[in-house]
């Protein structure tokens, strides 16, 4: 989807805390956030402070100077801070960067302000970076304990029960990369050498036994394991000397280590390559607008008291999006149909066409920016809007014709007019030269350009009234035989039926074709629906395999480290998401169907002209889809 960003200089601050302490969402920051149209990859690094995060973070927005750094042993970054920059490697997307306030800082010493952090970190990003010092040891995942409190902190539905498989978080959480700076060990087991991906998973191993101890041991790692997939890892040298790291925001790459600038740029390129773009349930792609909305919506939780959930945060933002996915659409409608549409048009199909190309894009924007519109309410809302405003330019389009036609009349017909004031007519012969200027005038006017979609009409309705003018003229030629009056008065009657049928003829043009618009109109709303179907049962089904190979992937490591309870306990929650999938394909069908029936029904109210052939498009699609 193409759209607009908004590239930044420098960060801003997102959330914060105000002089209560609670957080709050920066107004100019969601500002900003609500001028990018464009799907966004949101990465959001966290970690103790003093650890580095800031340098990381600088270094994918391509900037040496940028989130704060600092050589002190206190912390720089407050809050969660945003730099929206383009993305280097993805067309029409915005890297979101979230640089948070370091964890576990003395002088705050808030530990339930760091939870929130960490846990608005994890629901806003696509990629989430933990950034920690030294090595992956039993003491560093100990500093990772904001992981086994995430379920205390979010929750997938507001009816969660305790236990909830930890396959729903799955759906939603990010990915997970692990930044290890200062890393000083040889990177081989055995004797054997190993990636960095490897050593991290070396260390996420569990421990058997069932002793608190290593319950305590097992619980962080499980975490790890259970919420986040993918999982990466990266080690990073000492950067330079600590002389040198004493002034970190002069240094250039040349002042660096080469290992570790190396080190640096495969990071960033792991990170342009393989983050995701931020999406919800089944697949729903997230833009920057959508991205604010969402800020608002966990932290107005998080400040009643409440603990965020994830579908009811949906729910709600759809409400929001959907709404507003409507607003700008008959906006987006409005200023084309200005721009494009000079009235009046000399045909009503040329009115239509640029109709349907506007509406056609107008629909296009509503779906795209829509979701879970649950019973097509705001899609049916979207084409009464637009059949509204199609009525109120048609409407206009026949008062600008009628005032084209008048004043083309009042033109083409001023001498006519003139003789009849002067009673030019009302001599012998004078009827025959009135029906030659009436003549004259008649195909001149129907000559000119510019009338627009009325011009029979306006001319029938201004030649009725002329009716009794020649009526009158007609009786006072004396020229005339009385023969010849009633053939002239008979000759009269069939050019009025003429012109009768001409307007008629007009006005049954016009209308064959609004109806024709309103049946474009419907097909074009289930054709653009049926796409959107078709894309979010696609989206729905890979969110499923999704899940699905990533706990497959932990059963088969947990069979290979002896853990065969554990095993056996996830291979309930393995069948539950293969029966979910198979539920998904198996009730597409008649969810297709009922939205398809939804739709017909309810437009007929406001298109009486359309004819729904509703089995024949979800024939159409269900082909396209099986």
């Amino acid at each position: 989807m193409a759209g607009q960003t908004v590239p930044m200089k420098e960060p801003v601050c997102l959330i914060e805390n105000d002089s209560d302490g609670k957080l709050r969402v920066v107004r100019s920051a969601l500002d900003i956030l609500d001028q990018i149209d464009q799907h966004v990859v949101v990465v959001a690094v966290v970690g103790l402070y003093r650890t580095g995060k800031s340098y990381l973070m600088n270094k994918l927005a391509g900037e040496r100077k940028g989130f704060a750094l600092g050589a002190t042993i206190q912390s720089k970054t407050k809050g969660i801070w945003m730099w929206c920059v383009p993305h280097p490697e993805k067309r029409d997307h915005t890297l979101v960067l979230l640089d948070t306030e370091g964890l576990g800082d003395v002088e705050k010493g808030d530990e339930k302000n760091d939870n929130w952090i960490f846990s608005l970190a994890v629901l806003l990003s696509s990629t989430l970076v933990y950034n920690s010092m030294g090595t992956i040891d039993n003491n560093a995942l100990e500093k990772l304990h904001y992981v086994t409190e995430l379920t205390e902190h979010i929750k997938v539905k507001s009816n969660q029960r305790d236990g909830e498989e930890s396959s729903e978080y799955l759906r939603y959480f990010p990915s997970f990369v692990w930044t290890v700076r200062d890393f000083t060990l040889t990177l081989e087991v055995d004797g054997r050498p190993i990636t960095a991906n490897e050593y991290m998973e070396n260390a996420l191993k569990l421990k058997t036994g069932q002793s608190a101890k290593v319950q305590q041991y097992n619980l962080p790692r499980s975490c790890l394991r259970n919420y986040f997939s993918p999982r990466w890892c990266f080690v990073f040298e000492r950067p330079a000397s600590g002389d040198k790291m004493r002034r970190t925001e002069e240094l250039t790459d040349a002042d660096l280590e080469p290992a570790f600038v190396e080190q640096a740029k495969e990071f960033c390129d792991h990170v342009f390559n393989e983050a995701k773009t931020k999406t919800l349930k089944q697949g729903l792609k997230v833009t920057g607008r959508l991205l604010g909305n969402l800020a608002e919506t966990y932290v107005s939780a998080i400040r009643s008291g409440q603990i965020p959930c994830l579908d009811n945060a949906v729910v709600a933002l759809a409400q929001i999006e959907n709404s507003s996915a409507i607003e700008r659409a008959r906006a987006h409608y409005q200023k084309g149909m200005t721009d494009w549409v000079a009235f009046p048009t000399e045909t009503q199909e040329e009115l239509s066409e640029v109709h349907a190309v506007m509406e056609n894009e107008a629909v296009a924007i509503f779906i795209n920016n829509s979701f879970k519109d649950e019973d097509q309410k705001y899609q049916l809302e979207l084409m009464k809007v637009l059949q509204e405003e199609y009525e109120k330019i048609c409407e206009r389009n026949y008062k600008e014709s009628q005032k084209a036609c008048e004043s083309k009349i009042e033109c083409i017909f001023a001498p006519l007019e003139e003789k009849i004031r002067d009673v030019s007519y009302l001599t012998s012969g004078g009827y025959k030269e009135y029906c030659n200027d009436l003549k004259l005038a008649t195909s001149e006017y129907r000559s000119e350009g510019g009338r627009g979609v009325k011009a029979e009409e306006v001319l029938k309705e201004y030649l009725e009234r002329k009716a009794s003018i020649g009526q009158t003229i007609l009786s006072a030629d004396q020229s005339l035989t009385e023969a010849e009056q009633r053939a002239e008065a008979k000759q009269a009657r069939r050019e009025d039926s003429e012109r009768e049928n001409r307007a008629m003829e007009e006005q049954l043009v016009v209308q064959e074709r609004l109806r024709a618009d309103q049946q474009r109109t419907y097909e074009e709303n289930v054709n653009q629906l049926m796409e959107r179907m078709e894309r979010d049962s696609r989206n729905a089904i890979a969110e499923h395999d999704r899940v699905l190979q990533a706990r497959l992937k932990e059963q088969s490591d947990l069979l290979q480290q002896g853990f065969d309870d554990k095993a056996s306990q996830m291979q309930r929650e393995i069948d539950a998401l293969k029966g979910a999938k198979a539920q998904e394909v198996e009730n597409r069908p008649s969810f297709i169907s009922k939205a398809l029936d939804t739709v017909g029904t309810a437009a007929t109210m406001f298109l009486p002209g359309i004819f729904p052939n509703i089995g024949g498009m979800a024939l159409k699609f269900f082909s396209k889809l099986f």
